[in-house]
């Protein structure tokens, strides 16, 4: 059985008398949720005007791209109705957060899928504090109309009791692209997209680009007054693109990734965003006059990767000045020292091993083997586990863990420590490892991120042992 059908048969499962079993006072007598929840989502088709002349047909939540802004509080368990208005099946995954298996919204852990005309509600308790997201978490296979291509996407603010930065002004930037399509050779792929691939497989090309739901030029611009501390929030909510970002005349200091502080904040040019990644940076509006924030790439510019910054009182065109070429580094924002030995190690190699059946997509293994036909990860319950993530292709690998947050710990041949995150982009033939506590009891997926790849074999559970 693959993805698709056993995803079709857990979801009707799972969502029908085994779910009430399991979440009973969850649900009135006609089996609709019971009580007035605290937030409502709802999953429908819309038409969206990125730009002059530009509408994109797209599913979203509760009818605008980004979804709602979900605003809660750590410790202070939530409830929150989804109403699935689509003809497919669909779930939605609170991405970063530490909570259980059947709320964190991914079919393979035992959430369950929300039928088409369905409501379904998810109650949980969201911790930790820090910038998360919430996104579809469906397959697409071959149908680029569906799943993570799609404008299900939105962010999901966890606020804690601490500010880590004093602040101005705060502004939440979701990038995503649009209008997908297969792309063959592999020369006009590297032409295509942003990953550079090196491989001769096959991949995804995109006719369009936004932030927050407008290409550049189109949409409001972000504006800011001299002197001001702006707080910017920025999320790479793409299904496949990997973005690097800049904004002439000034600097970015990072001091959030994924939601989580960093040990050593410092100030960059530019940003790196694998996909599902997220960095908080704050930016000191201390160069008047009219910017473009956008991709550090012409041609992304150019299909609409950018948002303009406009000072108070300031008018014309925007400018846009390259910065200097640089190499993302993640071991600069970590502290130097090795972080503590693990308990155990498991060793996990990633390849591609090009189409098989009927795909004109790449299957991906890991050790040599696809899901679902891979066993588990067996773990224990408090013990400290290392991951070493060896890239044996020539792609990039934003790899995602769920409801665990880990600890980067080696990047190549630098070993460093406090790094936490929850993605991590891996470099082709490169070799990443992350530790984390086994503290969550509950099937737990890992995978890559990039929405291609996921489909079509890179998914393993981590299994508690009982």
């Amino acid at each position: 059985m693959n993805r698709r059908n056993f995803l079709s048969a857990t979801g009707s499962l799972v969502a029908g008398s085994s779910l009430h079993a399991l979440m009973p006072r969850m649900f009135a007598a006609d089996g609709s949720p019971a009580g007035k929840p605290d937030f409502s989502l709802r999953i429908e088709p819309c038409t969206l005007d990125i730009g002059p002349g530009v509408s994109i047909k797209t599913v979203a939540y509760s009818g605008q791209v980004p979804g709602p802004l979900l605003r809660l509080r750590q410790g202070v368990p939530v409830s929150i109705d989804v109403t699935n208005a689509t003809a497919n099946s669909d779930i939605v995954h609170w991405h970063g957060l530490a909570i259980d298996s059947l709320n964190d919204g991914a079919m393979e852990e035992g959430s369950p899928m929300i039928p088409a005309g369905a409501t379904h509600r998810y109650s949980f308790t969201p911790n930790p504090a820090g910038t998360r997201w919430y996104h579809t978490h469906a397959s697409s296979y071959g149908d680029l109309s569906l799943s993570t291509y799609t404008g299900q996407f939105g962010f999901l603010l966890i606020e804690g009791r601490d500010r880590p930065e004093k602040y101005d002004h705060e502004i939440n930037l979701a990038i995503h692209h649009w209008e997908p399509s297969f792309v063959p050779m592999v020369e006009t792929m590297r032409e295509q997209s942003s990953n550079m691939p090196l491989t001769s497989g096959s991949d995804v090309g995109y006719k369009y680009a936004t932030i927050n739901g407008h290409m550049l030029g189109a949409g409001e611009p972000v504006r800011v007054k001299k002197g001001q501390r702006v707080l910017m929030r920025l999320l790479n909510a793409s299904a496949t693109e990997n973005v690097v970002l800049a904004l002439p005349g000034h600097t970015f200091q990072i001091i959030a990734m994924d939601g989580n502080p960093v040990p050593n904040p410092r100030t960059v040019e530019t940003i790196s965003l694998a996909v599902a990644e997220r960095v908080d940076a704050i930016v000191k509006m201390n160069s008047p006059g009219v910017w473009v924030l956008g991709s550090v790439l012409e041609k992304e510019r150019r299909i609409g990767l950018g948002i303009v910054v406009e000072y108070a009182g300031k008018k014309g065109d925007p400018a846009w000045n390259a910065p200097a070429s640089t190499d993302w580094d993640y071991t600069q924002f970590a502290n130097a020292a090795a972080a503590s030995k693990p308990d155990e190690t498991f060793t996990l190699t990633f390849r591609d091993i090009g189409p098989t059946g009927k795909s004109t997509f790449d299957t991906w293994t890991i050790n040599n083997k696809s899901w679902p036909k891979i066993d588990p990860l067996m773990v224990q319950r408090g013990k400290r586990y290392r991951l070493v993530l060896r890239n044996g292709s020539g792609d990039q690998h934003p790899i995602h863990l769920h409801r665990h947050t880990f600890e980067v710990t080696r990047i190549g041949e630098k070993q460093i420590s406090g790094l936490r995150k929850d993605v991590i982009n891996v470099m082709p033939l490169d070799t990443v490892e992350v530790d984390f506590t086994a503290d969550n009891p509950g099937d737990t997926l890992w995978h890559c991120h990039q929405q291609l790849h996921m489909d079509y074999g890179f998914m393993q559970l981590i299994r508690y042992s009982e």
